[in-house]
């Protein structure tokens, strides 16, 4: 047997939760770790996204950038 947890939800959100999960033929556990995947590979890009810009905004980021990868750099086949 999985390890398991209750999780208390309102009626209304159980239910509509529920029609979701139906809607996919799934039952309501297996929707909701599939809610969770697409969830989590979501939040990596926008891990991403955020690191790049605090990336960016270092000093001397955008030159070296631009002189690595810019038109004639390193980068450029």
């Amino acid at each position: 047997m999985a390890d398991t947890t209750a999780v208390e939800l309102d009626t209304d959100v159980h239910d509509r939760l529920a029609a979701l999960a139906a809607a996919r033929g799934l039952s309501l556990p297996d929707y909701l770790g599939e809610l969770a995947a697409a969830q989590e590979h979501e939040a990596g890009p926008a891990r991403a996204a955020r690191a790049f810009e605090r990336a960016v905004e270092r000093p001397g980021f955008r030159e070296g950038f631009a002189r690595d990868f810019g038109p004639g750099g390193a980068g450029t086949p």
